[in-house]
């Protein structure tokens, strides 16, 4: 079977290039928020600032699309990771706007990926060039997205998934033991536990606290001080930390071994595309063996990945 291209995209887009406001005027917004960043968007309880009120109406806007972290039914998102609520009229009301149309932000990064140019990837595997298919997305930031690319014999059609919240399915012993020290601090255990902003965390005080790895006295007086996240990824690209060198690794393995699964569901023969925002901070170590390896790494079903 062909590989699947493994591209890591490095430049964030919004391209509504599938038809999606065909329907609607010419004139028209867009957007995305997540759990961390925010782009033309600022709501809180569905109601957005002046600024971009302001905007709408200078612009002559009259129509507008915006990508939200979190599931869309019937017009109206409540995130996982974020505080407040939003639904399309709502926001259309505020903006006055005939047309508004909330999408996922992981189907809103699919959307952008044929607005890219090849110098705003970074391959990882370079699959057939001549290869065709479904294809699939996955972005790690605040929270674990992911989103497929239908292909319809003609085209990518790319559609929302809620995969990330899917059950975190352990590899060998040690992540049996992860998993059932996750299962006593939070009771069940998704994969965007572990692979969330927080994820390098709690493998980090997972390997310290129950497998007995010496912390680094003046890292952790960093941690204290700072995300711990971030000095983890910081110490661990560095080398400067054992511990962080073993969480940060661990966790890169998690994220090749997620990507895989999602290959497999979507039957991702088109590709698969990385987003978010922890990617780009770690791709020195994305290009190291652990996450292609934790990406092949599939039993029986390894000529498939």
């Amino acid at each position: 079977m062909k590989k699947h291209a493994i591209l890591l995209a490095l430049l964030f887009a919004l391209a509504l290039s599938s038809g999606l406001m065909a329907a609607v005027p010419s004139v028209s917004i867009s957007g995305v928020t997540g759990g961390a960043h925010w782009l033309w968007l600022e709501a809180e309880n569905a109601t957005l600032s002046g600024d971009h009120l302001a905007a709408a109406q200078s612009y002559g806007i009259d129509s507008a699309c915006f990508g939200i972290a979190g599931p869309v039914r019937h017009g109206r998102v409540a995130g996982p990771n974020l505080a407040w609520k939003t639904d399309a009229e709502s926001l259309a009301r505020e903006l006055e706007l005939p047309t508004v149309i909330l999408i996922n932000d992981l189907e809103a990064n699919a959307h952008g990926i044929p607005a890219l140019e090849p110098a705003d990837f970074i391959t990882l595997q370079t699959g057939d060039p001549d290869a065709t298919g479904n294809g699939a997305v996955i972005s790690v930031g605040t929270g674990l997205g992911e989103a497929g690319l239908f292909w319809n014999g003609q085209g990518h059609v790319p559609f929302a998934c809620e995969g990330g919240h899917a059950d975190f399915a352990p590899r060998d012993e040690i992540e049996c033991e992860l998993l059932a020290y996750l299962c006593a601090k939070f009771g069940r255990v998704s994969y965007e536990r572990v692979l969330s902003g927080n994820g390098q965390k709690l493998l980090y005080e997972f390997l310290r606290d129950v497998k007995g790895h010496p912390e680094n006295p003046a890292l952790a007086e960093e941690m204290r001080l700072n995300n711990l996240a971030a000095v983890i990824t910081r110490a661990g690209l560095a080398g400067e930390c054992d511990l962080c060198v073993q969480a940060l690794n661990w966790y890169v393995s998690l994220y090749g071994a997620e990507a895989g699964n999602l290959a497999l569901k979507m039957m991702a023969t088109g590709g698969v595309y990385i987003g978010g925002g922890i990617a780009p901070k770690i791709i020195q170590k994305l290009k190291e063996p652990f996450f292609m390896n934790g990406f092949l790494v599939k039993g029986r079903m390894k000529p498939a990945a």
